[in-house]
């Protein structure tokens, strides 16, 4: 099983590059970062992470663009999966995305994880047009829209929500046929649009055994190899041993956004339980 971090790559926090550069040296395999183009100040949407009135964390609103961070990332290291966990796709134009994705992953020579979801603020969503009642339907066409600007010369798509004739768009991906596709999530019919578009499913560790009894139904109705990447994985070696049981790929470990200090404590958490996992 390999390991890897998750971060909000904040402003005034441990920069994307440096901590990309840290972490290649200290062995982790990948780097995802968190992406919010703006949370409304409104806030209706409840924080599904914490209990009702827990106050959302500032680094929700204080990250650096998604593939700017990713780009800083890439360009510091040489063999450091770098990635998203998750790339909002139902508040971003599918094309100028696809490229985006595609030129990261050419820069850094094919090192990119393109981890997708649909999000859970929903004044988010509609400040970029999204109808939250329609957000899984738009997530799929997206994401099948860019698989064809990835893979085909001369691209075209027809959907109810994106709709494009032939288009040219280089660079292609380094990777073929693309960077895979990681969908995050762990709602009801998560295994449904990981089955429909999905290279991976990477939902959330919550503490609880049926996520488990999940993977097994994932790779029960599976007609191909499909992966399992774990977010918020707990740096807790008996954790990671049931998570290598069942067949997880990726454990990932979220570090708190800050100065270099803090950040490095937490990895040494993280890396001691890894440690005591391994027995090395």
């Amino acid at each position: 099983m390999e390991f890897g971090v998750g971060y909000f790559p904040t402003h005034d926090g441990m920069s994307p590059g440096a901590l990309a550069a840290m972490l290649e040296d200290h062995g982790q395999n990948a780097l995802l970062f968190a992406e919010h183009t703006h949370i409304p100040a409104s806030r209706e949407s409840p924080w599904p992470e914490a209990p009702p009135g827990t106050p959302l964390p500032r680094k929700y609103w204080h990250t650096y663009d998604l593939f700017v961070a990713l780009t800083a990332a890439a360009t510091a290291t040489t063999s450091l999966r770098v990635g998203s966990g998750i790339c909002l796709v139902v508040e971003r134009d599918p094309i100028t995305t696809a490229k985006e994705v595609a030129s990261v992953d050419h820069l850094s020579g094919g090192r990119v994880e393109f981890g997708v979801g649909a999000g859970w603020n929903r004044e988010e969503m509609r400040n970029h047009g999204t109808d939250p009642r329609t957000r899984m339907a738009v997530m799929r066409e997206r994401v099948e829209a860019m698989k064809a600007i990835w893979t085909q010369p001369e691209a075209s798509y027809h959907g109810e929500y994106v709709n494009f004739d032939r288009i040219w768009s280089y660079p292609k991906p380094a990777q073929r046929p693309h960077p895979p596709v990681l969908v995050g999530g762990d709602g009801p019919t998560v295994l449904d649009r990981v089955l429909a578009f999905g290279d991976a499913w990477m939902p959330n560790y919550r503490g609880d055994e049926s996520i488990y009894g999940r993977i097994d139904e994932l790779r029960s109705r599976a007609d191909r190899p499909i992966e399992v990447q774990m977010l918020s994985a707990p740096p807790d070696p008996a954790v990671l041993e049931r998570m290598e049981r069942a067949g997880v790929r990726r454990a990932l470990h979220w570090l708190p956004s800050g100065p270099a200090g803090p950040v490095q404590q937490a990895l040494e958490v993280w890396e001691d339980a890894i440690e005591q996992f391994t027995g090395g």
